[in-house]
């Protein structure tokens, strides 16, 4: 019994996937992993912080211009034309 070119990758793929799926089942049934799965605490997530008091509160509008050196990027648009 010979595999078909065409189906060798999914083969492949399915025999990774099996693998795979044998060595997590094995490790969940081992119980290597003593630690309980916690999720992140997203509630206070959009809650905006005050800033602590020794730090300075910077504003990007108040940041002095970047100087430019060179001529400003114009992209090429039409290749033939230079």
């Amino acid at each position: 019994m010979r595999i078909r070119e065409e189906n060798c990758n999914m083969v492949l793929l399915a025999i990774v996937a099996c693998f795979s799926v044998a060595i997590a089942g094995g490790a969940t049934l081992l119980g290597f992993d003593d630690k309980p799965v916690r999720f992140a605490d997203r509630t206070t997530a959009g809650v905006e912080r005050s800033p602590s008091p020794d730090k300075r509160i910077i504003y990007v509008g108040d940041q002095p211009p970047v100087r430019m050196i060179g001529a400003p990027f114009v992209p090429n648009t039409n290749p033939r034309e230079r």
